[in-house]
């Protein structure tokens, strides 16, 4: 299945986070469908980022605030008035949780907070999708693939706050569900594709070890993950969103996640990089804050409530990430070799 272009073609949808690295991918995929789209994020880090590279091409109005500010987010929804929401902005880096746990919190409890207290009240609003995470279960570490009913928890800052906005929607659904529009959470984790530059992250240490001729820096080689391109994961964000709108009965919660076991190790992950870029590049391990050492999602649910399955399987995916960053290594125009991935992973079609 792929998003409908006649649901979102002249749509208003509020979009936050859209300077983030999934974030401007959506803005593009959004832009291409026709969307009125305002955004709300901060800027980009300093150094390499993808919404320099893809705002030319996004057809959005571009607001820099910082959604942890109280009044914020309801001002800028009022002048919005848009009929989806799509909540993206966070603190999305484990290894940044561990270096400022109250920031971490801040942005992804109280900021989905004063989301959730934006949208009381607001009868235009056909659907708010709240973005999640993978890491939003309790792990024992077994792994075992978790369900959208099983418990939530998290041991690490990153993963806990993203627990507890899970538990912030929840509550609020259940305190002041006729007061709000319908609103559900997705959770999908892992997640490469071009673009990507956040410090901490696999595939673009990958990038810059590759780029630079040194060893890579690995903190779990063993550690499993249910790895997907972002692409895929977008198309899920969407066909959600259009299911929310229209199914009053629609799941509170989705995961996605590639089918089956689904999950490569870290060290798997390296070695099939280095096999579609033609090169090995060697690591070392180094000594890193807890984190899970096996993950895996059913996303049974999202198959069977919206069609959904990645198009790409991880070699299809790995070899799609290493053509983006070989194109940008070459100086390639990346706009546009962005929006022909978006095109032939059937997300948005060529404007009419």
């Amino acid at each position: 299945m792929s998003p409908d272009p006649a649901f979102w073609r002249g749509r208003r949808v509020l979009l936050t986070g859209h300077t983030g690295f999934k974030g401007a991918w959506l803005a593009l995929i959004l832009s291409r469908l026709g969307a009125a789209v305002t955004g709300i994020a901060l800027d980009p880090p300093g150094g390499p980022a993808l919404f320099p590279v893809l705002a030319p091409g996004c057809r959005l109005d571009d607001r820099r605030h910082d959604i942890t500010v109280p009044g914020l987010l309801a001002a800028v929804m009022a002048a919005a008035r848009p009929s989806i929401v799509l909540h993206l902005a966070a603190q999305a880096l484990v290894p940044a949780g561990y270096a400022d746990p109250a920031g971490t919190f801040a942005t992804n409890v109280t900021g989905t907070i004063h989301l959730l207290e934006a949208l009381r009240g607001q009868r235009g609003i056909a659907a708010a999708l709240i973005v999640t995470t993978d890491k939003v279960y309790r792990n024992s570490g077994n792994g075992r693939r978790f369900c959208e009913d099983d418990p939530l928890g998290g041991t690490d800052p990153y993963s806990a706050s993203k627990a507890a906005a899970e538990l912030a929607v929840a509550a609020w659904r259940a305190s002041h569900g006729n007061d709000l529009p319908r609103i559900a959470t997705a959770r999908a984790g892992n997640v490469i594709g071009g673009g990507d530059f956040a410090a901490g992250r696999l595939v673009p240490d990958l990038v810059r070890a590759w780029t630079a001729a040194t060893p890579l820096l690995v903190r779990y080689p063993n550690a499993t993950r249910p790895w997907q391109h972002v692409l895929d994961v977008l198309r899920g964000y969407l066909l959600q969103a259009e299911h929310l709108a229209i199914h009053p009965a629609a799941p509170p919660a989705l995961n996605f996640a590639p089918p089956g076991s689904g999950s490569l190790s870290v060290r798997a992950m390296i070695e099939a990089f280095g096999a579609a870029a033609g090169r090995q590049l060697p690591w070392q391990p180094v000594a890193a804050l807890a984190e899970a050492s096996s993950l895996s999602l059913d996303a049974t649910l999202a198959e069977r409530t919206l069609g959904w399955r990645p198009r790409l399987n991880q070699a299809e995916a790995i070899a799609a990430v290493t053509g983006w960053y070989a194109s940008w290594h070459r100086g390639e125009d990346m706009l546009r070799r962005s929006v022909a991935d978006i095109e032939e992973a059937a997300v948005a079609p060529a404007y009419a």
